[in-house]
């Protein structure tokens, strides 16, 4: 690896980025992104003598790995089965139990360290490399890149791709001509690769966003903005959509990882509802039925003032907030609430309505519920059955996990396994 602060350069050696005269390649992977880059430097390691070349249609190399995980780059979750692995993706998780026998969790952890970059584990099983630097992750794609001779061309954009006999051509500023073909190209609002995916045959499964917090036009909780409660539960009203786990009040309306991993589960029919719904959050992570008890025998047996303890473990300010809101009054003692009261703070506690219209890009970690549906691909290759040649990898594909690493470990093992069909021929 290189000396920690310095930075690696793209390639310079005949096949240097955007220079190159030479338009015919083994393999173009089409996506400058996590999943493109694991594509073709795994392909290249299992098969050095590919002509390897990687388009992206910006001038920014892996983006979404610069932003990952606050800028530490969440790179996967430690899980110690393909089946435990699995039962976090909302879409494609039957799919995605199958490939993670092939290049799972473990795998992962040991590609990296065999690249020199070791990866820690935090208590809620994200996994980060112990720099707690994403450029730690994409300096060693780069160097990967450099030191197996990859070429890279930003800003080429691919427009079309078509199939002329046993190859490819790629229409891009140019023509490039390909072997084989790697679509690695993203999701939702990122590319336009599904209008030629689907001209090539591919069925789209629409694609629309997925990881995302909530927001509350009333604004009546902004007061309480950066409270959070760490063992909360959020649910859809009507539905049976459900998520435990920590739950953020913002001033936009709701956020924390219960909030976003009931995004991923709901995405379609919270999309289908223009993001219009009813939340209702359970501060105490508690059945009602204990809340309740829990609050009785505080009536019958407490003489002290509700809004002086905060119960359940709330804090204090969103306690005493939901006391005012139960038309509780500030000096009240816990013997003279009445019964009317006392169901009121019940249903704060256990479903504190929030009236949800629209919704928020959980900062950058933005991703799709949708893509090239998984019926059209060969899951032991990740190659196309409507195009033999074609292959496939990451967000592009119908398939996307929970926040937590999920999503680039479904990357790492589309692409691996792509990678490895590729360099067997």
């Amino acid at each position: 690896m290189l000396p920690k602060k310095q930075k690696p350069k793209l390639p310079k050696h005949p096949r240097s980025e955007n220079k190159s005269s030479q338009t015919t390649y083994d393999l173009v992977v089409i996506g400058g992104g996590a999943a493109g880059f694991f594509g073709a430097i795994n392909a290249a390691q299992m098969n050095p003598g590919l002509r390897i070349l990687i388009l992206e249609k910006t001038s920014k190399l892996l983006s979404k790995v610069k932003v990952s995980g606050g800028g530490r780059c969440n790179v996967t979750h430690h899980c110690s089965s393909p089946s435990e692995l699995a039962q976090h993706y909302p879409r494609g998780q039957r799919q995605l139990k199958n490939l993670f026998h092939k290049f799972q969790a473990s795998d992962t952890i040991a590609w990296f360290e065999a690249q020199g970059v070791k990866l820690k584990t935090e208590a809620d099983g994200r996994m980060f490399p112990v720099t707690d630097n994403s450029q730690t992750i994409i300096d060693c794609f780069l160097q990967a890149a450099h030191t197996l001779g990859i070429e890279i061309k930003s800003n080429s954009e691919v427009s079309t791709i078509e199939k002329k006999g046993n190859a490819f051509l790629a229409h891009t500023k140019e023509v490039i001509t390909a072997g084989k073909i790697l679509i690695a190209t993203g999701g939702y609002n990122k590319n336009e690769s599904y209008r030629w995916l689907a001209d090539l045959g591919h069925e789209i499964v629409n694609p629309i966003p997925s990881l995302f917090t909530f927001n509350d036009p009333a604004k009546e909780f902004t007061q309480l903005m950066g409270v959070a409660v760490p063992k909360g539960e959020v649910k859809i009203a009507g539905t049976k959509f459900s998520q435990t786990g920590a739950v953020l009040i913002t001033h936009w309306g709701l956020s924390g990882p219960a909030v976003i991993k009931l995004s991923a589960w709901a995405a379609v029919y919270l999309h289908q509802q223009h993001y219009t719904f009813t939340a209702l959050v359970n501060w105490t992570g508690l059945p009602e039925t204990e809340v309740r008890t829990e609050l009785m025998k505080l009536k019958q047996e407490n003489k002290k003032i509700v809004f002086n303890a905060a119960q359940f473990e709330l804090p204090k300010r969103l306690w005493e907030f939901l006391c005012a809101k139960a038309g509780i009054e500030e000096r009240k003692i816990w013997s003279e609430l009445s019964n009317k009261q006392i169901n009121r703070l019940v249903e704060l506690l256990y479903a504190c309505p929030f009236n949800i219209k629209g919704k928020t890009t959980f900062k950058e970690e933005f991703v799709t519920c949708g893509g090239v549906a998984l019926s059209d691909i060969d899951l032991q290759t990740m190659e196309s059955k409507k195009v033999q040649g074609l292959f496939f990898a990451g967000e592009v594909l119908d398939v996307d996990g929970e926040t937590g690493g999920f999503n680039f470990q479904s990357a790492w093992s589309t692409a691996w396994v792509a990678a490895r069909a590729i360099g067997a021929t």
